[in-house]
């Protein structure tokens, strides 16, 4: 393997920044599964000269309230469909991402992961070529995984002694 085509090896969760963004270290899960890779914007507004984007939302560690203007030819709109088959319209933006020690540039839909444990999703079209996944390694979210397991069992225990 030449060292123009060696490939970074990352963990299932990794922290990852936006260096263009002013963004660092935010907790990113690498899901295979997916094609696409996304973000977490909590608002996002087009006006005549683009793409107006505030990333994360105000209950979120990482909101910075700092909103970010993406000119008219920096983004484009796509349709992502996902496991369920909903399909849903999105903004798609090329950012620059630092994952490891290794920055590329990747495509990253806009996205209310409000409700997810991690803010980024890293899929498919972002890993290939570039990225090794070994499921074993990583920083994931360990105590915050726990606790959103043991809270599903406990929903789940619940919905069986009232069905």
């Amino acid at each position: 393997m030449d060292s123009q085509k060696e490939l970074t090896i990352i963990g299932r969760a990794e922290r990852i920044g936006f260096p263009e963004l002013d963004i660092i270290s935010v907790p990113a899960k690498v899901d295979t599964g997916a094609d696409a890779s996304s973000i977490w914007a909590d608002n996002v507004v087009l006006k005549k000269d683009g793409l107006y984007v505030i990333f994360f939302s105000p209950d979120s560690e990482y909101y910075t309230g700092l909103t970010h203007i993406f000119p008219k030819n920096t983004y484009s709109v796509t349709r992502i469909a996902n496991s369920f088959g909903h399909k849903e319209i999105r903004y798609k933006l090329k950012l620059k991402v630092k994952i490891k020690k290794r920055v590329v540039r990747a495509t990253f839909t806009l996205s209310d992961r409000s409700e997810k444990l991690y803010p980024i999703l890293l899929g498919r079209k972002l890993l290939n070529g570039k990225f090794l996944v070994d499921v074993q390694k990583g920083k994931p979210l360990r105590t915050a995984e726990v606790a959103r397991s043991e809270k599903l069992k406990t929903e789940l225990k619940n919905m069986k002694g009232n069905v």
